[in-house]
């Protein structure tokens, strides 16, 4: 495990927040220097076929070391922070041998509460890595990164453990949805892969969201508002009109499991025009399906009813569900499954209530199970990662690695 820790903390410190709103890739020109920062290490680890591409990605070939053919095996991790909450100059702090009882996160009132974090509960004596409560810690996906790089580390460094060829793929824009875009799978060479992306340990997932983006538009009028009677149309009134026709117990604060949802996530009012951007997740094809309808079903009556005004919905498809491509090649998740259980382990076998570019990369033609990295609460000030889970992780990857060699032997 040596320099694990020291890994991570050095690259939750680079800010590589994605950005929505920028076209190019990667969408922020920080990912670009922590990818030149990655690439520099796995040229250090002596590892081939290193390659940073213009769009961010970097690619690495740890080569085999048996005689025999072993297919090739993948380790994915991305390398952009959510743009929920700031990534900038993060300042994690260390908690040793933790006891029970609220964290407090740097020199404000922010705490980290078992109350409303019952998983903290679980991890006495851990020691655990949080934020100073300003910012996201970057768990999600540095500390995936830190932990593959780790376990190539240490399988160069113990030649006795025996793998067939494993490729890295670190991603840019991942959490804006476009990590797997240009993802050049034929050039990667894996048979199949692992998103090192999941959350505390244990979990292994092959099924996740089908995941639509809905747009919802709201036109109105602008006056000055001293000559507006029977003039202005306020398209913010009508936005409130449109989410108040939204079921309330279907929201992400309301569902679990495979429960599906709508999330109103952003809006941008003005009295002339107000956008409302919704997410809908639902682990069935046909479920998603009818949320969509759902939705366009509520524009329309809302349309009916406005003497002035209109409303408008644009759909954009996602991501799907991995599962059906995943399903097929029930080899992986039991390599995994082994590789788990033979280091104590015990697999959690859920679904993501999400996505990671494995989902995408399964339609691509490389199945992609996500496994776990240690963390909490992604996305948010209230973001922690154990530094126990995190070493389990690279056992893991290293078990895994090994697993595959000797099955195919």
């Amino acid at each position: 495990m040596d320099n694990l820790v020291e890994r991570f903390l050095r690259y939750v410190s680079f800010e590589t927040q994605s950005n929505f709103s920028v076209t190019h890739c990667p969408s922020t020109s920080g990912q670009i220097v922590l990818a030149e920062q990655l690439k520099n290490e796995l040229i250090e680890l002596e590892l081939v076929d290193v390659e940073l591409d213009e769009n961010g990605y970097v690619m690495a070939r740890l080569p085999s070391n048996v005689e025999h053919d072993v297919p090739a095996i993948g380790l994915i991790a991305h390398m952009d922070t959510a743009p929920d909450a700031s990534g900038k100059d993060v300042k994690p702090q260390i908690v040793e041998n933790y006891q029970g009882g609220d964290i407090a996160l740097g020199i404000g009132d922010e705490v980290l509460s078992p109350i409303q974090y019952p998983d903290l509960r679980k991890l006495l004596g851990h020691n655990i890595i949080t934020t100073d409560g300003t910012t996201l810690l970057g768990a999600d996906n540095k500390a995936g990164i830190a932990e593959i790089i780790t376990a190539i580390a240490h399988l160069k460094a113990n030649p006795d453990i025996k793998h067939g060829d494993i490729c890295i793929g670190f991603t840019p824009d991942e959490e804006i949805g476009r990590g797997a875009n240009l993802f050049n799978v034929e050039k990667f060479g894996a048979k199949w892969a692992y998103t090192i992306d999941g959350g505390p340990v244990g979990e292994l997932e092959f099924e996740n969201f089908n995941a639509t983006s809905a747009d919802v538009i709201c036109h109105g009028v602008n006056v000055h508002p001293g000559t507006a009677k029977n003039k202005m149309i306020n398209s913010m009134n009508i936005a409130a009109q449109f989410q108040l026709m939204m079921p309330t117990e279907e929201t992400p604060e309301c569902t679990e499991h495979y429960e599906g949802f709508y999330h109103l996530k952003s809006m941008e009012p003005s009295v002339a025009k107000t956008e409302l951007g919704y997410i809908i997740r639902d682990f069935d094809r046909e479920g998603l399906e009818q949320r969509k309808a759902f939705m366009q079903s509520k524009v329309d009556e809302l349309n009916r009813s406005l003497t002035k005004g209109r409303v408008e919905l644009i759909l954009t498809d996602s991501y799907f569900n991995m599962r059906e491509m995943v399903e097929p090649h029930q080899h992986i998740i039991e390599l995994a499954k082994e590789a788990m259980i033979a280091c104590d382990v015990k697999p959690d076998i859920k679904p993501i209530r999400g996505g990671t570019d494995g989902a995408r990369l399964s339609f691509m033609g490389l199945p992609c199970p996500n496994i776990f990295t240690g963390g909490y609460n992604f996305h948010g000030i209230h973001e922690f990662i154990t530094i126990e889970g995190m070493e389990q992780a690279v056992r893991v990857i290293v078990k895994l690695a090994e697993k595959t060699s000797e099955k195919y032997q």
